[in-house]
This record gives structure tokens, sequence and C-alpha cells, in this order.
């Protein structure tokens, strides 16, 4: 089972970049219905239905380009489908690693669905953001199942594995702003950086930002979503890679007296300021493909090392002596050690 959850990891590691290349591309529309293409098993047998729709609206969402994209996508997701459907069946057969592997079923179950409603929904920006979010979900669960079983545990301070938690916590938060950001094309909104198109605190409207059952564009009263929206979604995000870069800074300072935290916490901090520089370099380049691409994977790598050390982490020796220890004996007034 080992090989299929390895092969099944490599894949994710091509399929969810892939995935933010064709939404980041405007391919995600490619094939406006699910699962083929126009009804037919590829773009090559919907070709006469593709150029009729890129005839009508040349500059519209459908190309034959586009529809390749989209449906390489879905089939290298179905790909993994069918691998994860397999780790299942061995891990209810082999009686191991069986409740990640239920997890991961349900989310790729989930995750499908999702991906049907992205097209049928036509780029929900709710749904979108969903999307991304369970894409991550199944290569974290791989990731885990794959790297998890061969680290060393290790113990230590209290603190650690609190802070280490809260930042697994933030990058899964700081995730979800992201796929925002991406969903509701407001990445460009803030030109600049530190300061957000030559404002060190520009004006937010949260009242429109982030209201989850509008179509993409649309405001809740259903104009247009205003420029200042735009711009809360794009500085919040920014907030948040601040929070996330303190607690990582927490978790590097406080973990580093641990020599055998040290490789892992050299990965995390290397991961952490490849992802700062890709998201300062997109903003400051006009969002070139390459780097939005990168940005989506980097983050993906960080959030992955931050769930591996979490799960490293052990309680202290003493603090689990003392939880193994019995309760003292309640004396008369109902208050340990009262007894004389």
């Amino acid at each position: 089972m080992r090989k299929l959850i390895w092969a099944a990891l490599l894949l994710a590691v091509v399929v969810v970049p892939f995935g933010a290349y064709v939404r980041l591309s405007h391919a995600g529309l490619g094939c406006p219905d699910w699962p083929g293409c126009y009804g037919q098993i590829s773009p090559a047998h919907a070709a006469d239905s593709i150029a009729q729709a890129q005839s009508l609206a040349p500059d519209g969402p459908v190309s034959l380009g586009k529809a390749w994209r989209e449906m390489a996508h879905r089939y290298l997701a179905g790909s993994l489908g069918l691998l994860i459907l397999l780790i299942g069946w061995r891990a209810w057969r082999e009686k191991r690693q069986r409740l990640p592997a239920g997890l991961l079923l349900a989310t790729v179950a989930l995750q499908g669905m999702l991906g049907m409603l992205t097209v049928t929904l036509v780029l929900k920006p709710v749904i979108v953001t969903s999307h991304l979010l369970g894409g991550m979900a199944v290569l974290q669960i791989l990731a885990w199942m794959a790297l998890a079983p061969g680290l060393t545990p290790v113990r230590a301070s209290a603190a650690l594995p609190l802070l280490a938690g809260l930042l697994a916590s933030a990058l899964v938060l700081q995730l979800a702003l992201g796929g925002w950001v991406s969903s509701n094309y407001a990445a460009l909104a803030c030109q600049g950086f530190p300061a957000c198109n030559g404002q060190s605190w520009p004006e937010l409207r949260f009242d429109r930002a982030f209201h989850l059952l509008r179509e993409l564009g649309e405001s809740p009263d259903g104009g247009l979503l205003d420029f200042a929206s735009l711009v809360t979604i794009h500085w919040l995000h920014r907030l948040g890679a601040l929070a996330v870069s303190l607690l990582l800074c927490s978790v590097l300072w406080l973990g580093w007296r641990e020599a055998a935290l040290r490789p892992h916490l050299g990965c995390l901090a290397a991961a952490w300021l490849l992802q700062i520089g890709l998201g300062v370099a997109n903003v400051l380049l006009q969002l070139p493909l390459p780097l939005a691409v990168a940005h989506n994977a980097g983050a993906a790598l960080l959030l992955m090392t931050a769930l591996l050390l979490r799960s490293r982490l052990r309680a202290p020796a003493a603090a689990r002596r003392r939880a193994a220890l019995p309760a003292p004996p309640l004396g008369p007034w109902g208050r340990p050690g009262a007894e004389r």
C-alpha cells in the first residue's frame, strides 16, 4: 500500500498546482459542462462545438487550448481519484491506516462534487475557494500518510505543540483567504508593497467583500463588486501573511532549542521565505502566470511542512508522568490532600 500512497502523493503534487494553472489561465470554463466537454470525452471530439462557441465570443472563456487544459486537469484528477479508491480498499483489507484512508475517500468524494459545481455554477467564488481547499486537503492527507510514519517523534516544551497547532490553523485560514483573493480576481487590487496603492492603510469595506452567496464579480445587492471590496480582500490576505509570519517566527525561536527539530525547522523557514518572496514578486511583477502558480504550490509546501511538524511533537515527559499519576484521595471537605 505504501507504493500506492506515494504514487497518489506524486500525482497530487501535479494535480493541485495544475488546477491553479487552469484557474489562473482563465480556462476553468474551457468546457462548460461536466464531466465531458460538450458531451464528448475530449476536446478533439467536441472541436466543432468549441469552434462555434469561440466564434460567438472570441474573447470568451471557450477555446480549444482552454478546453484541453480543463480536460487534462479532469483526466489527472480522475486518475488520482482511482488511486485513492485503491488506497481505501487496501487500507480496509489490510487493516492499516483506515482512519486517514476513510477521511481521504470522503474528501475526494466532496472534491469531485465541488469540481462539478465549479463549472456548473460558473466559477462562483465560494465554490472555487472550497474546491481549492479540498484539493489542498487531499494533498495534505496523502503527505501525512506517506511521510508521518517515518518521522521521529520529539518531546518539546509544552508551548511548542500549541504554537505549532496555531500555526497550522492560521495557514489553513490564510490559504482560504488566498483562494478568496484568486477567485475574486483581487490579486492586483493593491499595487505596490508594502503600501497598498500608495496608502499604508487603505479604505476597507467588509460588508461586500465576504458575502459568500453572491456570483462572481457581483456585490450582495446585485451590482458589481466595488474596488474598495477588492482592496479589502487583498489587504486582509496581506495581514494574514503578517500573522502567519509572527506565529512561524515564534515556532522557530522556541523550537530551535530542540536539536532534533532543527532540520525540520530549517525546511519550514525556507518554505516560508520562498512563499513570502513569491507573494511580493506577484504584486510587484503584476501577477505573471508562472509565479502565481508557484505561489499556490508554495502554500501547499508550507502547510505540509507545518502539519508534519505538529504531528512530530509530543508532550514533555514531566507532563506525561503527571497525566499518568492516579488522582490524590479526597479529604472530608472534598479537597485533595485534606486528610491528615
